[in-house]
């Protein structure tokens, strides 16, 4: 499979397909046992640190520190980065978090500390961006907030790659679709109506 700058690239199939270990083969977190993931036409393993800071994960695991405020958590990280202190503030705001900047991750709710890990993914302006059921404990209104940031960093020329079970959610969002299942690659092409029709008759199930 393929994906190039501005693709939002959705990775569809069922519990146990392969979406979580794809995505952390593309992060250079998990080692293929055979094939290779190419960056361009540079190998994933040479990739190095330079080039891994041009990756932004969210993970099941949202890497956020309970005992720190949302304003710490994205400082740390930033300055792990080196970025401006002042994205931090940006950050805060997408999230919609101003108000609970100051107050510690331990109180969030899921939904809440779901995007503030997106924004902590997203500080250093990442080229690849990874996201693994970015949606989850989210309301109607993240999840728009969430799309809309999505579509900006396709636009702006990222690339996108989330693995979702939404395909409510992933249809008229999505770019490309990858449908997987038993860990192989069943489909690789353009997203269009009917997602989940055409999930339907190539994974099978509902």
């Amino acid at each position: 499979m393929t994906a190039r700058a501005g693709d939002i690239l959705g990775l569809l199939g069922p519990n146990g397909a392969g979406k979580s270990t794809l995505i952390g083969l593309f992060a250079t977190l998990v080692a293929p046992t055979s094939g290779e993931v190419r960056f361009g036409d540079q190998p994933a393993r040479a990739l190095g640190a330079a080039g891994r800071r041009r990756l932004g994960l969210l993970a099941h695991e949202l890497h956020l520190y309970p005992e720190l405020s949302a304003r710490q958590n994205l400082r740390f990280f930033g300055e792990l980065y080196g970025v401006a202190a002042g994205r931090v503030d940006a950050a805060l705001a997408r999230a919609g978090l101003e108000e609970r900047a100051d107050d510690d991750v331990s109180g969030f709710s899921r939904g809440m500390r779901q995007r503030l890990a997106l924004e902590r993914a997203l500080l250093h302006d990442p080229r690849l961006v990874l996201l693994d059921e970015p949606f989850t404990g989210l309301d109607d209104r993240a999840v728009g907030v969430v799309s809309d940031r999505i579509r900006e960093l396709a636009a702006g020329g990222a690339i996108v790659v989330l693995a979702t079970h939404d395909l409510d959610l992933a249809e008229g969002l999505i770019t490309r679709v990858v449908l997987l299942r038993d860990g192989r690659l069943l489909a690789d092409e353009a997203a269009a109506p009917g997602l989940r029709a055409r999930y339907r008759r190539v994974v099978g199930g509902a």
